[in-house]
């Protein structure tokens, strides 16, 4: 069994409880945590399971990786304290253990990651012998594995678009959503995630990653970006009200260049209320997906909805990264210690856990 860690209980992280307790070849070892009111807390009840899994949560990072644990998966957000979350994952790598995390963007195609991310994360595996692999699910597997293994049931491919179309208000994490994103902020507002280059700067590794293994040349990676406004106040049932006039949908693109012209793509078409937008592509139910099109001989469209935790659709999202990333840590595991990416790092099937129940 593999001694696992899960660092942090968020969104994220209650659903990485879940995976490791369910995997065959892992073993929930500690459940890190930044809350004190969370510390001491059975790792099952902080997980929304209906029983103890024998796990207190701490918060006292230097004992747990004392313990040397083989496997880390690291869940605490990346998105407002980059340096932070490298210097976690760089001292659970340079400790011998395999960490997974959807945490650092820029790693997830890790070649062409910029020095000053990619150099200590090389000297901890150096130092220590272990890896680290970093995906998610947009970015993810719904824009690396997904999109080309379905290229390869083609006989031509014009093109590539991965979509993802989510209402916001299912997505509990009212900070992002409305301060990162700008949703609900006067149009006037400027979004950290929307200003100039950062959506390249989020997704531009996974079409990197689409072009390397098409084999093909980028001439250049180009964003277009549309906001809309709310035409009426709305109140969401998970963050409350958005009023007229702000910020009610946003649709941007990603576009990888290829002889001049857009040949693989990724959109992005949110909404904090269906009513928002309406001549945009809507999911096949108003909550949320995630689609892949390939343009060429055959038109192939495909459309994943994951739901977890009551039906919710983002948490079902989330559920699919963790998916990924447990599922990984075995093979890392095996594999020598190193820095990997998608392309590295198969998606295998769940053997040995069809019909299994969690003990």
């Amino acid at each position: 069994m593999i001694s696992t860690v899960v660092w942090g209980t968020g969104n994220v992280g209650r659903a990485a409880i879940r995976a490791v307790e369910a995997h065959p070849a892992l073993k929930l070892a500690h459940v890190l945590v930044h809350d004190p009111g969370k510390v001491g807390r059975d790792a099952g009840a902080l997980a929304g399971l209906d029983r103890d899994l024998g796990v207190a949560a701490t918060d006292d990072i230097e004992a747990v990786l004392a313990t040397s644990p083989r496997a880390v998966v690291y869940a605490a957000s990346g998105d407002i304290r980059p340096d932070e979350a490298l210097a976690d994952i760089t001292r659970a790598v340079a400790g011998g253990a395999v960490v997974v995390t959807p945490a650092l963007y820029a790693l997830y195609d890790q070649r062409g990651a910029p020095p000053e991310l990619r150099e200590p994360v090389l000297a901890a595996v150096a130092g220590g012998g272990g890896s680290l692999f970093v995906s998610g699910v947009d970015p993810g597997w719904g824009n690396d594995v997904l999109p080309l293994l379905m290229s390869g049931l083609g006989t031509t491919v014009d093109a590539i678009r991965c979509q993802e179309i989510f209402d916001y208000s299912t997505y509990d994490q009212p900070d992002s959503v409305r301060h990162l994103i700008g949703m609900g902020h006067p149009m006037e507002y400027e979004p950290l995630m929307l200003a100039a280059s950062v959506p390249t700067m989020v997704w531009g590794g996974q079409i990197r990653l689409m072009a390397r293994a098409l084999g093909v040349e980028l001439d250049d990676i180009r964003e277009t970006m549309a906001r809309r406004a709310l035409e009426t106040t709305v109140t969401t049932r998970t963050m409350g009200e958005f009023e007229a006039g702000t910020q009610g949908a946003v649709r941007f693109e990603v576009q990888g260049i290829v002889e001049g012209e857009p040949r693989i793509v990724i959109e992005h078409i949110t909404r904090i209320h269906p009513s928002c937008a309406p001549d945009w592509p809507s999911p096949p139910d108003g909550a949320g997906a995630h689609r892949v099109i390939i343009e060429g001989r055959p038109r192939i469209e495909v459309t994943v909805e994951a739901t977890d935790e009551g039906e919710n659709r983002s948490a079902g999202g989330n559920a699919t990264a963790v998916g990924r990333l447990v599922n990984a840590i075995d093979w890392l595991v095996e594999a020598e210690p190193g820095l990997y990416d998608a392309l590295d790092v198969p998606l295998r099937p769940a053997a040995g856990r069809l019909g299994r129940k969690q003990s």
